[in-house]
């Protein structure tokens, strides 16, 4: 089982910039798959980005130059450091993480992913 705890959401302003963090727990953390995802109001959840156990990363076209995944594995962590925010970023942002593999590919697929976390909301004014 893996439990996943994001923190780092909030209001910020249009262009500012803030760093989600993504704290896993349970076995296996470098053999994951770790993705973003975020859900605004009214709207489907969508991939946000990914990075593999191997640290290759893939992106959204609408975040890509802006945002940069990244993992710890020595701490457990995944990380999302977002900027030149945009009010469309407006969204509940989640962490997922795939099952333990030897696979070296991310994935964009919401269905690769078998753990969420609860979620941070990141709010940007305009």
């Amino acid at each position: 089982q893996v439990q996943l705890v994001e923190s780092g959401g909030g209001l910020v302003q249009t262009g500012g910039s803030l760093r989600l963090s993504c704290a896993a727990s349970g076995r296996s953390f470098s053999s994951r798959a770790m993705g973003w995802f975020r859900r605004a109001p009214g709207k489907e959840r969508e991939f946000v980005a990914a990075i593999s156990r191997i640290s290759s990363t893939n992106y959204a076209d609408s975040v890509k130059g802006r945002f940069t995944i990244s993992r710890d594995n020595a701490k457990n962590t995944v990380s999302l450091q977002m900027n030149s925010l945009k009010p469309e970023d407006t969204a509940v942002y989640h962490c997922a993480a795939s099952r333990a593999s030897s696979s070296r590919s991310w994935s964009s697929n919401q269905d690769d992913y078998d753990y969420w976390g609860q979620g941070t909301q990141v709010t940007v004014s305009s």
